[in-house]
């Protein structure tokens, strides 16, 4: 029998913490947003509807790199601060073929790398 694959992405906006969860060990890599602080300064100095564009153009890149790697899974769940999770769950949503992975969101308050490991351990471990 074939062992679920299972992953929580602890994420906001500009990061995302992804731990693969198996019962005797984890693996963590982040993924970050281009769309920085810096780059949102420079854009907002020329126009508003520039910056914004320029945040939903990079949004978008860094929602498609995780639904590419939440092909591989059969459970996720999203957590975190902020409404990414949702985001990225409604970008997950349009496409038929993540139909087939169960995506749970949770929200949780800002929390450490030790503490999103915990979250995700403890998740997978009641289910």
């Amino acid at each position: 029998m074939k062992t679920a694959r299972k992953l929580g992405i602890g994420m906001d906006h500009s990061n995302a913490c992804l731990i693969e969860f198996s019962p005797d060990s984890f693996e963590m890599k982040n993924i970050e947003s281009k769309f920085t602080s810096q780059e949102k300064k420079q854009a907002l100095s020329k126009s508003e509807s520039l910056m914004h564009h320029k945040e939903n153009q990079q949004l978008s890149i860094y929602y498609k790199k995780l639904a590419e790697v939440i092909k591989g899974y059969n459970e996720v769940v999203l957590f975190g601060p902020t409404d990414a999770k949702v985001e990225l769950f409604n970008v997950l949503n349009q496409e038929e073929e993540f139909g087939k992975i169960k995506i749970e969101i949770k929200n949780t308050d800002k929390m450490t790398e030790n503490q999103k490991i915990s979250f995700v351990k403890e998740y997978f471990s009641k289910a």
